[in-house]
């Protein structure tokens, strides 16, 4: 199944997060934020990986969507 653009959204999302500390999240706002960024942060939320609608924090399962999300970048695009 290759990659859909709302899938890549949602990666964009979780190589956001600071994955040194689990007392940093993210806010989406929702009056300022593209409509993408919004949909694409509430659905992680539904999926579980967040803790609000707008970001907040990752969940256990979210924080490592997110470690495999940042490896997979980083492989891709070596800096």
């Amino acid at each position: 199944m290759p990659y859909t653009e709302k899938l890549v959204e949602e990666l964009n999302i979780l190589v956001r997060y600071n994955l040194s500390t689990t007392q940093e999240g993210i806010k989406v706002h929702k009056s300022t934020a593209p409509e993408a960024i919004v949909a694409a942060t509430e659905r992680l939320f539904q999926k579980g990986l967040v803790t609000q609608s707008d970001g907040g924090y990752l969940t256990n399962m979210g924080h490592e969507a997110a470690e495999q999300a940042q490896l997979l970048l980083n492989l891709l695009n070596p800096a």
